[in-house]
Parts: structure tokens; C-alpha cells; sequence
């Protein structure tokens, strides 16, 4: 999970800003799913700033280091979704894989430009946080009305 290719626009400020705003409201009102893929999300963002290659070399080849956190996202994205009952955590799953299909792309075709390379591995960070703040959204309704009925029923 990383946030849009390069250092010398707004976009990386606009993502870190959603990240934050979004784990913050997970954190608020999210359950144990929920809490799970914002801890998620926020480490493989951390680490993804920690070994991706520098700006001027970024994207040139197949980012291993960035791949490998890809692969461990995935998999803590996948552990949530074999375990829950909610449908969401496989939309982030599925989305996570478009991710590292972009580094396979890659793998194939090292001509491939790099800022093609950069967006694939980039743009879904952002449809990973829609549905993670759309799930968690859902989840706290769907909670608040349980307990509004349960406590009618009483």
C-alpha cells in the first residue's frame, strides 16, 4: 500500500491525508476486521516508504522490496477475508492482487514504462480505502441497528 508516484505533487499528501482520516475513523468505529486491515494499510504504507528505491531510480525495474510488501499485505488482507462473514474484506483482497499483477506485468515486460509501472502498483491504494471506510461504515450501522432492535425487543 503506497500512495501515487512521486514526491513533487499533491497526490502524496492527498493520500497520506485519506489514510489518516480513515484509520482514524476505523480506529472510532470499526470492529476487529475493520481494525485489522486499517493496522494493515498503515504498516505496509510505512514500509513501502521504507524500501522503495529512490525517486530518480523508482519503478526502473521491478521493485523486489516493494513487491515483498505487496505479497505481505496480501496476506494479511486474505487472512481477514478466509475469516470473515462480512463480503468486503475480499474486495480489498482482490484489489490487493491487481497490485502485484502490476509487478508481474513488469517482470514480463521490463520495457514497460515506469510511471505505467508506478500508477499500477499505486492506484489501488485508494479503492482499498474506499471499501475498507465503506465496510466500516456498513459494519457500525449494521451494529447500531442490532442493538436499537435487540434493545426493542427487550
Amino acid at each position: 500500500m503506497r500512495g501515487p508516484v512521486g514526491q513533487t505533487h499533491m497526490a502524496p499528501w492527498l493520500f497520506i491525508s485519506l489514510l489518516i482520516g480513515i484509520l482514524v475513523f476505523v480506529m472510532w468505529r470499526g470492529g476487529r476486521d475493520e481494525r485489522i486491515v486499517a493496522a494493515v494499510c498503515l504498516i505496509g504504507y510505512v514500509m513501502t516508504q521504507v524500501v522503495i528505491a529512490p525517486i530518480n531510480e523508482r519503478f526502473q525495474n521491478v521493485e523486489l522490496g516493494v513487491l515483498a510488501v505487496d505479497l505481505m499485505v496480501l496476506g494479511g488482507f486474505l487472512a481477514v477475508a478466509l475469516r470473515s462473514y462480512r463480503f468486503w474484506p475480499l474486495w480489498v483482497t482482490g484489489l490487493q492482487l491487481t497490485t502485484i499483477l502490476g509487478h508481474i506485468l513488469k517482470g514480463l515486460d521490463t520495457a514497460l514504462i515506469p510511471q505505467a509501472y508506478g500508477a499500477a502498483l499505486t492506484f489501488w491504494g485508494y479503492p482499498i480505502l474506499a471499501v475498507l471506510l465503506i465496510g466500516t461504515w456498513r459494519s457500525h450501522q449494521r451494529s447500531r441497528r442490532d442493538h436499537r432492535d435487540s434493545a426493542c425487543s427487550s
